[in-house]
């Protein structure tokens, strides 16, 4: 959602570059002339541009707290998937320890041999879980920047609006006034949206 920003900020910055020059660098030019450039600039005159603050947008985005329910409910089940393989070989490895003064020098060095395998299975199997919950957080995240964009264009188009900026701290829009501010509409209709298709999916 920042390369959105970033992008939506470039091109207001180039509209607002462009009406400063145009309109001060002409100044000398026929009256007709004038009219004609202020017809040609008329589209950058009256861009309307809003605001929504991502923090309060995300933290009160009901679908997000999904997200983070799910995230939070896999990383619980796979930590606990890796915990119960690490204690099942930390008990072989004890007990290893404790018969090894019994065992042949060929036995011995096959357990050994044998555990320092099973120990090499347990941290490939700990990566492939860690790459399964950020596999499964990224398409969560694809997912919510899809509902989220695909609502604005729809708000966008019901308002009239050209621009919809991200804005909190930290990000490259140093002021907005208030009265551009969108974000309790957008949160608001984004919450209506998702809960009309949770219910109808329970149906």
């Amino acid at each position: 959602m920042k390369n959105l920003s970033i992008v939506l900020n470039i091109i207001l910055i180039v509209a607002v570059g462009y009406l400063f020059v145009d309109k001060f660098s002409e100044a000398g030019e026929s009256e007709e002339t004038a009219t004609e450039e202020q017809s040609n600039d008329k589209i950058y005159e009256n861009v309307a541009i809003a605001y929504v603050h991502s923090d309060s947008l995300l933290a009160k985005y009901d679908y997000m707290k999904e997200i983070e329910s799910e995230l939070a409910e896999l990383s619980e089940k796979y930590e606990g998937e890796y915990q119960n393989r690490a204690q099942g070989l930390q008990k072989e490895i004890s007990d290893f320890q404790r018969t090894a003064q019994n065992l042949t020098v060929a036995q011995g060095k096959a357990l050994e041999e044998n555990l320092m395998k099973k120990q090499q299975n347990l941290r490939i199997y700990q990566e492939d879980l860690s790459r399964k919950l950020r596999q499964r957080e990224m398409e969560l995240n694809n997912e919510l920047y899809k509902s989220i964009s695909d609502y604005l264009k729809e708000y966008g188009d019901k308002n009239n609006l050209q621009l919809v900026l991200t804005y909190s701290r930290g990000s490259d829009v140093l002021y907005a006034n208030e009265g551009l501010e969108i974000t309790n509409d957008v949160i608001k209709g984004l919450n209506e949206a998702y809960n009309a298709d949770s219910a109808s999916e329970e149906e």
